[in-house]
């Protein structure tokens, strides 16, 4: 993982920039945990400030794209963190469960490390957001690799989970992001910023189509409800256990 996120990470510092409105409901449910440890951190996106932070990354890359002012990164796994038992506060992971190639394990060591909280936001395999429909491709690989939402009470004991509705100004290119700006797709620079579009071997034929629709005007008319929508769940849930 870390290879394959030297390569993907070239561009995250500028595609995968934070979005207020996400980072306020990471920051709210974080409470008032002091030390607080961020889990398959990258380049930083999410970390709260005014706390002390550490980050683990297992990518030397997304380790050099980070800030000098972000928190200090530790190159490791998040299945063998290198911390005693209960050090943190709380333990954040954003967007990166998917990933590790033990889930269980990385929570699991999550959980020891942290005396309170582990906030996670993550994915809902079951969602089909519409870019679906043009790549199915993407739901086979959400399925295979994203933890069904039942599977996080299984590690972590009880979980509350909530929606995290998307803006349709998202400044953060995550996968579905671009969810009422659909054109984005097709250009392979922002595309690049999102590991599943860089997991799909086949997608040149859903883009075209998707082009095509587009021109057409056929998208406008099969999406019509989405472009009076101003937030758009895709299916990104916020995990919290306590």
């Amino acid at each position: 993982m870390s290879a394959k996120y030297d390569i993907i990470g070239r561009n995250y510092a500028e595609l995968r920039r934070p979005d207020g409105r996400i980072a306020r409901i990471i920051e709210s449910a974080l409470g008032s945990a002091q030390t607080v440890l961020n889990v398959g951190a990258g380049t930083g996106s999410y970390e709260p400030t005014g706390r002390f932070v550490i980050a683990v990354e297992p990518s030397r890359e997304m380790i050099r794209k980070r800030s000098p002012a972000a928190a200090e990164a530790i190159e490791a796994s998040a299945d063998d963190l290198p911390f005693d038992d209960n050090s943190f506060d709380a333990s954040m992971a954003i967007l990166t469960v998917h990933h590790w190639p033990d889930k269980g394990a990385g929570l699991r060591e999550i959980r020891r490390v942290t005396r309170g909280r582990v906030v996670l936001l993550t994915f809902d395999p079951l969602s089909r957001p519409w870019l679906t429909d043009y790549l199915p491709e993407l739901a086979a690989l959400d399925e295979a690799q994203m933890p069904a939402m039942s599977d996080y009470e299984r590690w972590l004991g009880p979980v509350q989970i909530t929606p995290v509705p998307v803006p349709h100004d998202c400044s953060d290119g995550f996968l579905y992001a671009y969810w009422r700006r659909p054109a984005a797709y097709l250009d392979p620079h922002i595309r690049s910023g999102s590991s599943s579009l860089w997991a799909i071997s086949n997608a040149e034929a859903g883009l075209q189509h998707l082009r095509q629709d587009l021109e057409t005007g056929e998208w406008q008319r099969r999406y019509a409800g989405l472009l009076t929508l101003d937030e758009y769940d895709a299916g990104y849930r916020l995990v919290v256990a306590d």
